[in-house]
């Protein structure tokens, strides 16, 4: 009997754990189909579709999540007609995101004790200057990197944009003619030339070079092995992206002379690196981990991770129309390399970069431990955008919304109000007026206090210009009306033809010369409209 009652007592016990198991087994399944996929479903099909739309020859796409790369993938071809495909490891110009390294380098030498945040510039630079003698004593290393010093949008970009002959440090050393136009710390103003000085500080206090430092300290111990530290080194690549620039109905062309115009080691430390999407995954990695690498050995500590993405320098609420409207940000800052805001509810961390045919971006939303990077070979912001809005849409868990319809149209709006302002430009001229002076008597030797000399010649009876230390910067000057011309570059992939405008004294001579980019779709880099050139000697 109690042989009997324990096989039938067991025999009730197997059913039991064969039907929990089932059961569980089906709560495991529903589980499974209740977790979200690590990527949005047909995420290849809508990346194809962006780039048909937005006509981008090929970009490459890194996606972080919870401290796995989900996805580090290239897309289209690396030039339009070579057939060579975009892969993860296709090298692109990151631009201006590289300013988060330079910012992060800065972080780094802190926590040795080799600078801190607060300290003033000229207590590392002596040499340096700003037009006040104020804010030269008390600008410090932080305020390098938040755009708040007084000095106009892109302030002597013409200084290293397109290849100049001057060094980073005679840049550095010209930043002391540049006038201040805001009051210091008191407006955001986008600079590229103070991250120069930021890397002439990472050379004073450690000894290395900006280049060797990111390589050694950075870029090594992250693992971004084909990641490029210095921009001169791009050209020999063998798997690298080329760049394709749009004209102002958005038709797209290889720019070939792209490393005569585009930019040289110089610039570095504002947009000089050169990457992979394999490579910014690892990054992101360790930026979302508090600056964790993969060894486990930390880059930075969280006090520095922190500070990194701590907001300083308010930055203007942009306008967002209504057919992208979920894009709608608050709260935006400048912070250390980065900018940060809220969008649909969460904190965004982020950069854009944009060179000569290429642009891109890094996104990173720290409370869902996500991160995104889309790096392009056109100039369409509105295609990353895209790309980056439809993932965020899946893994925030929002309603999703038709990025791709929203952002063609800023595309189109943008060209239009493009070619409208090339029309206004171009449209109101007297063509019977006449110069007022015999051409020859505009010939000469023009100085602005940053930039240098422009010279203006006589040959064939035409008026050439030239720009000392900018090569591809040499051209005829047309006459537009009265007394202002048009200067047409030889090198016609530049994109920046001006208006050349001299102002004469009573007595007829040339008093001074202003410039001022013809088109709209001309780079904000090229700020003509900052030299106030005068004669060198008066006709």
């Amino acid at each position: 009997m109690m042989k009997d009652s324990i096989n039938l007592t067991g025999s009730i016990c197997r059913k039991a754990l064969v039907l929990w198991c089932l059961m569980a087994a089906c709560a495991m399944s529903g589980y499974a189909q209740r977790k979200q996929a690590p990527l949005p479903p047909g995420l290849d099909a809508y990346v194809e579709k962006v780039l048909k739309v937005f006509h981008v020859p090929g970009l490459s796409i890194a996606v972080v999540k919870d401290g796995q790369v989900v996805l580090a993938k290239g897309y289209g071809v690396r030039k339009t007609g070579s057939g060579l495909p975009v892969d993860e490891h296709t090298l692109f110009p990151i631009a201006s995101n590289s300013k988060a390294f330079t910012a992060t380098a800065l972080g780094i030498l802190a926590e040795r004790g080799k600078l801190r945040w607060d300290d003033p510039v000229i207590d590392h630079l002596p040499w340096f200057r700003l037009s006040d003698p104020y804010v030269t004593r008390e600008l410090t290393i932080k305020d390098l990197l938040v755009h708040n010093s007084g000095l106009a949008p892109y302030a002597g970009d013409l200084l290293q944009f397109p290849v100049t002959t001057f060094t980073r440090r005679e840049i550095a050393e010209k930043i002391r003619h540049l006038p201040l136009v805001n009051s210091f710390r008191s407006a955001y103003a986008y600079d590229n030339v103070l991250y120069l000085v930021a890397g002439e500080v990472i050379k004073a206090v450690s000894g290395l070079d900006w280049e060797d430092f990111i390589r050694q300290e950075i870029l090594t111990p992250v693992g971004m092995r084909e990641t490029l530290h210095r921009f001169s080194l791009f050209q020999q690549q063998a798997n690298a992206a080329a760049s394709h620039i749009p004209d102002s109905k958005g038709n797209i062309s290889v720019l070939e002379t792209f490393f005569e115009e585009g930019m040289s080691d110089k610039s570095n430390p504002a947009g000089g690196i050169v990457s992979n999407a394999a490579d910014m995954a690892r990054w992101m990695q360790v930026q979302l981990d508090s600056g964790k690498t993969a060894s486990g050995k930390p880059l930075f500590t969280p006090a520095t991770a922190s500070l990194l993405w701590q907001g300083v320098n308010p930055m203007p609420e942009l306008n967002v129309p209504a057919w992208i409207a979920p894009a709608r940000t608050s709260l935006n800052s400048y912070a250390l390399g980065f900018r940060v805001y809220m969008n649909r509810g969460t904190k965004v961390v982020t950069h854009g970069g944009k060179l000569d045919g290429f642009v891109s971006c890094v996104m990173m939303f720290p409370e869902i431990n996500l991160g995104i990077t889309v790096l392009t070979n056109q100039e369409s912001g509105n295609a990353y955008n895209a790309i980056i809005q439809h993932l965020a849409d899946y893994y925030l868990k929002t309603a999703p919304f038709d990025w791709i319809a929203g952002y063609r149209k800023q595309e189109d709006a943008k060209f239009a109000r493009f070619s409208q302002l090339e029309q206004q430009a171009l449209g109101v001229r007297d063509s019977n007026s006449r110069p007022a002076l015999p051409l020859e008597k505009y010939c000469g030797t023009y100085r602005d206090p940053w930039y240098g000399d422009v010279t203006i010649n006589m040959k064939d009876g035409n008026l050439l210009m030239k720009f000392s230390h900018t090569p591809v910067f040499y051209g005829k000057l047309e006459h537009w009306q009265y007394e202002t011309f048009i200067v047409r570059w030889d090198h016609r992939e530049v994109r920046g033809d001006a208006f050349v405008t001299f102002s004469l004294t009573p007595e007829g001579k040339i008093d001074a010369v202003k410039m001022k980019a013809v088109s709209p779709l001309t780079d904000v880099s090229l700020d003509f409209h900052d030299l106030d050139l005068k004669p060198v000697n008066k006709n």
